[in-house]
């Protein structure tokens, strides 16, 4: 499958907006970066396995940041694209149609930065 290269556009949208915003909060985004790094941190649950999470809720929610940013993740923590496929599965039967569409976008995001971790690349 050839991936569209959305993933790495979205996030590449998103950065400079985030760094803006960054600077006009940044004990905000310094919160929000401990709640992550404990969130993910490794516990019971690898954090492949907590990104995966993070790129199904992503898709429930419709939220093209959190699927890039989450699929680019779960992708340098080793998930495999039947492992991605079958966490965003889940998110039709929580969710319905509107799943089936961001599930898609997920699906492409998550195979575009899977081939650049397979070709040796840091994706995106």
């Amino acid at each position: 499958m050839q991936a569209s290269g959305h993933g790495k556009d979205v996030l590449r949208e998103l950065s400079p907006l985030h760094r803006e915003l960054r600077r006009a909060i940044p004990d905000v985004y310094r919160g929000f970066g401990e709640l992550s790094k404990a969130a993910f941190a490794p516990g019971a649950l690898d954090r492949k396995t907590k990104e995966l999470i993070a790129l199904a809720i992503g898709v429930v929610e419709g939220c093209d940041g959190c699927i890039a940013s989450h699929g680019q993740a779960a992708a340098r923590a080793g998930a495999t694209r039947q492992e991605a496929a079958e966490a965003i599965g889940v998110t039709f039967l929580m969710h319905g149609g509107p799943a089936t569409i961001h599930g898609a976008r997920a699906y492409d995001a998550f195979c575009e930065f899977a081939d650049a971790v397979d070709a040796g690349e840091t994706p995106a």
